[in-house]
């Protein structure tokens, strides 16, 4: 089964998530990808990749893949955040983090640990 990843990426990480997704094309060229609204555009119009988009964060998009995730239909999130600045929907937010935690998804929050998930995530897809 291919592996199935949420990105999201707020406003002011959203060139960050573009070349993180650039480095990782590869790889997520073999998962089953969705993203936020704007996220996911840019990853499709920008990096070329497969990405089925959901509603933008602020208009449910987290609630969206918090949902998925429930359900067993995500298996790792990627979530670029931006702490210096605050969010309308940081109650969604919240309770994505927190489903992730309860359904034990790994949710990487900053690039370090974005590339940290995404080289484990290659590595065990070479080794079969």
């Amino acid at each position: 089964m291919k592996p199935r990843i949420a990105l999201i990426a707020h406003d002011n990480k959203k060139d960050a998530m573009v070349a993180l997704a650039r480095e990782f094309a590869p790889l997520l060229a073999q998962c089953t990808l969705c993203a936020t609204g704007t996220t996911g555009g840019r990853l499709v119009n920008e990096v070329g990749l497969e990405v089925e988009r959901l509603l933008s964060g602020p208009w449910g998009g987290d609630l969206q893949i918090g949902a998925r995730l429930a359900q067993g239909a995500v298996d790792t999130v990627i979530f670029l955040r931006d702490p210096m600045t605050a969010q309308p929907h940081e109650p969604d937010i919240n309770a994505l983090v927190r489903a992730c935690d309860v359904h034990d998804v790994p949710c990487a929050t900053n690039l370090s640990s974005a590339r940290l998930v995404l080289r484990q995530l290659s590595l065990q897809l070479s080794q079969g």
